[in-house]
């Protein structure tokens, strides 16, 4: 996460979205940078309201924008089967490497998910909070020309960010089946990221119901 006080902007990571490039390149200029731990680093909607915001507004002024890059759900998942299948996680319960990419999204899409298909969701992630918290301004991963000019523009910058954390590439194949039922058990974060417009607009999800008792 990444705040900039002059230009009343906060940058959420969202995993997996080219954060850690976008915060390697940013963070010289930006005013308080949470890098670590992950937790914190890559706080959602919920937590940014609960800990940050109210610091945050007290000092640099209520109503910041917030800023958050959302990638494709399929790609998305892509890139963290990828990303566990590296030799350092080798024999670790979050492992892919004996799974294959099909397999992976079948068990995220399980109600009790094994521990190397828990990566939680994005749009659970961005999700508005009943106060009013949200996200006002969010784009796709893949319109990084987008993304890129609307934070020069904000801040006054050149942005060349690095390449950073990438997995290494790999083929992916998901049969019809397994995508389908992908999309039904998540049909909120794609229509989340068909919502996205140009210039971060997109439609704003109704906050969840609060549990019945």
């Amino acid at each position: 996460m990444l705040v900039f006080s002059r230009q009343n902007l906060v940058l959420l990571s969202v995993p997996k979205t080219g954060s850690t490039a976008y915060e390697a390149a940013l963070a010289p200029h930006a005013a308080m940078v949470i890098g670590a731990p992950p937790e914190l680093k890559h706080a959602p909607v919920f937590r940014y309201n609960r800990f940050f915001r109210p610091m945050i507004e007290r000092f640099i002024g209520e109503g910041p924008d917030v800023v958050a890059v959302m990638r494709e759900p399929v790609d998305w998942l892509g890139s963290w089967y990828r990303y566990r299948r590296r030799d350092a996680l080798a024999g670790h319960a979050n492992s892919t490497a004996e799974v294959s990419f099909d397999e992976f999204v079948s068990a995220y899409c399980r109600g009790d998910q094994p521990p190397f298909a828990r990566v939680g969701s994005q749009a659970k992630f961005l999700e508005p909070q009943r106060n009013g918290t949200r996200v006002t301004h969010l784009f796709s991963y893949e319109d990084q020309a987008g993304f890129r000019g609307f934070l020069e523009r904000r801040l006054g910058v050149s942005i060349g960010p690095p390449s950073c954390n990438r997995s290494p590439p790999l083929s992916l194949d998901l049969s019809a089946h397994i995508e389908a039922r992908l999309r039904r058990k998540y049909a909120a974060d794609f229509a989340l990221h068909d919502g996205i417009g140009p210039d971060g607009r997109y439609e704003v999800p109704a906050p969840s119901p609060p549990p019945v008792s």
